[in-house]
């Protein structure tokens, strides 16, 4: 437990101390955030916001990992450090994708095709490498990796972590579009998540052989979203951008892949699956029957065009991200209670 809060502690001093450092170098620069046209209007006055704030969050995030096990009996484990590998990986891919429509003045980075592709690709590698390297469990899991247990064997299980973790990114990204609303929604799963790890490590019957070290990973990324939050509340002074939202969507995703509640990421994700689905259902219903469901997609978008204040809108998903964390535990912790043996 001294492990896991110290990582957190740790993430969380970094991402505040830091954050503001990184925030003169990209003002100095003139490294500010170029705002979409089809966007809402009142969003105009965000323009020149510096950007590729989750610079910093990678960095506490790294740090709060590193750090978190020094002077503790907590060992470095495979699935940890896959773990923050892949979200290193991630936030290279938005790095790239920031950089682009910095260097080119426009609200468009890398192109689609080459941004999934790229997004596939890490999520394939940790895949492979947790079967191979890490141990985890080729099952499709709920609460536990007997839960339902169904089997994958390894070509499913890739698929399905590569499934998991592209969908997890890009709906993480999909959510930040107002200020402090990926952040703040992120350290809610985060902390649920690092629950999770901290229980199953207490708990043996799980077969998770990594969770705790899953655990102090899990918390370095709630203290970094909470630290860059300081800085990212409205009125943002500075934007993660794709550097901080793939990177944290794919920390939550490879948490859960490992942790064997991939299942149970939707309800503790259940903000950005709710994002998600809105912008899917604004493009369905608008090429199918030239209508469209909201105002405008993603759903924070449609309730600004309603006439709620952007910080309104902010809480109250804040509220809806923290109910859902809550129901999943309920979830998980009923499940407990129904095994035989505990």
């Amino acid at each position: 437990m001294i492990a896991i809060l110290t990582s957190g502690g740790i993430a969380l001093l970094v991402a505040g101390f830091g954050t503001p450092i990184l925030m003169r170098w990209l003002t100095t620069r003139r490294i500010g955030q170029h705002i979409r046209d089809d966007g809402p209007v009142m969003h105009a006055a965000k323009a020149g916001t510096p950007t590729m704030g989750g610079i910093a969050m990678v960095i506490a995030i790294v740090l709060g990992y590193v750090l978190g096990h020094v002077g503790t009996r907590t060992p470095y484990s495979r699935g940890g450090i896959l773990v923050i590998a892949a979200v290193v990986a991630s936030a290279g891919i938005g790095l790239i994708d920031d950089w682009i429509k910095v260097h080119h003045r426009r609200s468009l980075g890398l192109n689609k095709r080459g941004k999934f592709g790229l997004q596939v690709l890490v999520a394939l590698l940790f895949s492979y490498l947790c079967v191979h390297g890490a141990g985890v469990h080729t099952v499709l899991t709920f609460t536990r990796f007997n839960n339902p247990g169904t089997a994958l064997g390894v070509g499913g299980w890739l698929i399905w972590g590569g499934l998991c973790i592209v969908g997890s990114s890009n709906a993480v990204n999909l959510t930040d579009g107002l200020d402090g609303l990926a952040a703040g929604a992120t350290s809610f799963a985060a902390s649920c998540l690092t629950l999770i790890g901290y229980w199953e490590y207490r708990h043996p019957l799980y077969h998770v052989a990594d969770s705790l070290d899953l655990a102090l990973a899990a918390m370095a990324i709630a203290g970094a979203c909470v630290g860059f939050l300081w800085w990212n509340a409205a009125p943002a002074r500075i934007f993660m951008g794709d550097t901080g939202s793939l990177a944290l969507g794919t920390g939550l995703a490879c948490l859960a892949l490992e942790l064997n509640i991939a299942l149970l990421l939707p309800i503790i994700g259940g903000l950005f699956v709710v994002e998600t689905l809105s912008v899917i259902g604004q493009v369905v219903m608008f090429r199918g029957f030239k209508r469209r469901i909201f105002r405008m997609a993603p759903l924070h978008h449609h309730f600004e065009l309603l006439g709620w204040p952007e910080t309104t809108v902010i809480i109250r998903f804040w509220i809806l991200s923290a109910l859902f964390t809550a129901l999943a535990l309920g979830v998980f912790y009923a499940d407990f209670l129904s095994l035989p043996t505990h």
